[in-house]
This record gives structure tokens, C-alpha cells and sequence, in this order.
């Protein structure tokens, strides 16, 4: 149980925002590398987004190595990190890119032995 003094300890909030820019980061430049390292090396990672459901790591590894580069940039707003103890936490922003609808996103984070990472994420446009 968890208890509400543990949910958005400072500490905890700080690695996961350092983490969301550093995906963010990679996500624009295209760091194939850094976007696989993020993600839980594991078949049970899962990321659905506009229109690909990917289930397992060498899905999300495939999809990733095959999109178009084209029209990467994106401005976010609304951002929220909030975190459950030491070991769990939840991103949310929404993005715009030119010429698409307003875009949302959402990470499940987890801390394993070997550090932070998304488990599972969700991309979607906006009507």
C-alpha cells in the first residue's frame, strides 16, 4: 500500500523529469539508442500509439528503426510526473506538431535493479 506522504517524493520527481527530457531529447533527434535504453528490455513492454500497437521490446525496437524521421519537432504543454514511492511513476503532456492534431502521451514508469524504465506507453491525436 502506498501510503500519500510517498506519492511525489521530490527526489523521485526530479530522476523522472531528468528521464522525460532526456526521452523527449532523444525522441527529436532520433537516438535510436537512448529511445530503446529507455524502454523495459522486455517482451511484456508494450506502446500503443496512433496507429501501431506494439507488443514487446523488439516490436517497439522495429517500429521505431522503420518510422519517418519527417517532422520530429514538437512543443509540449501540460505536463505532469507524478510518482508512487521510490519505485513507480506516471508522465503525461500533450504535444503539437505543425500541421497535426494535438497530440497526448503517457509513460508507466518503473525502477527496476538496473534503473528507471517505461513499461508501457500510450501516443493518440486529439479531436
Amino acid at each position: 500500500m502506498i501510503e500519500p506522504s510517498a506519492i511525489n517524493l521530490p527526489h523521485v520527481q526530479a530522476a523522472i523529469e531528468l528521464l522525460f527530457q532526456s526521452y523527449e531529447y532523444a525522441l527529436l533527434q532520433n537516438d535510436l539508442a537512448t529511445l530503446d535504453h529507455l524502454f523495459w528490455q522486455s517482451p511484456l513492454a508494450i506502446r500503443f500509439g496512433v496507429s501501431e500497437t506494439l507488443y514487446g521490446i523488439d516490436a517497439i525496437r522495429s517500429f521505431r528503426a522503420a518510422r519517418s524521421t519527417d517532422n520530429l519537432q514538437r512543443t509540449l504543454r501540460n505536463t505532469t510526473i507524478t510518482t508512487f514511492s521510490e519505485d513507480f511513476a506516471i508522465t503525461t503532456t500533450e504535444f503539437e506538431r505543425v500541421g497535426q492534431p494535438c497530440g497526448r502521451q503517457t509513460q508507466t514508469w518503473v525502477r527496476f535493479a538496473d534503473g528507471w524504465h517505461i513499461v508501457s506507453a500510450h501516443v493518440s491525436f486529439g479531436v
